[in-house]
């Protein structure tokens, strides 16, 4: 698989160029996708290892701002450079523009009327956008769309 291949080489290389957080940060999603792959005892496919990234990187997100709040400086900068290692295994994000008209179509293809209908949206356009948008950023924007 071509994103194992990538993790692969990108460990060789951070490690030749004694990168300790990169390093870190590359074994970490290996780690991960190792596991992912014993617990559902088969190889992942690519939406699935995008959703592996985006749940590392919403790990991190909200590891940062617990850091903040504790006034711990130190590891905040730690996550944030992980957080950068892990992001550059996403795809390019979606613009405003585009999760807006992503989200319309969701709401027409699934006929939607009002906010009770919220699951069925988000079930139509979560396998569009994993990986693309931030979940949360996308359940706020289909909430105030149905309200």
């Amino acid at each position: 698989m071509a994103f194992k291949e990538k993790i692969d080489q990108d460990t060789i290389a951070a490690a030749k160029a004694q990168d300790k957080v990169r390093l870190s940060a590359l074994r970490m999603l290996k780690s991960g996708l190792h596991n992912r792959e014993i617990d559902l005892k088969r190889e992942l496919t690519e939406a699935e290892f995008l959703q592996l990234v985006s749940t590392m990187v919403k790990q991190r997100k909200d590891s940062i701002e617990q850091f903040e709040k504790g006034g711990r400086a130190d590891l905040v900068a730690k996550e944030q450079a992980e957080l950068q290692v892990i992001e550059a295994f996403l795809p390019a994000q979606l613009s405003e523009a585009d999760l807006d008209a992503a989200i319309a179509e969701a709401i027409r293809e699934s006929g939607a009327a009002g906010i009770r209908d919220m699951g069925k949206v988000m079930k139509a356009l979560m396998p569009k956008v994993t990986g693309k948008a931030d979940g949360k950023l996308v359940g706020d924007k289909v909430k105030a769309r149905l309200s």
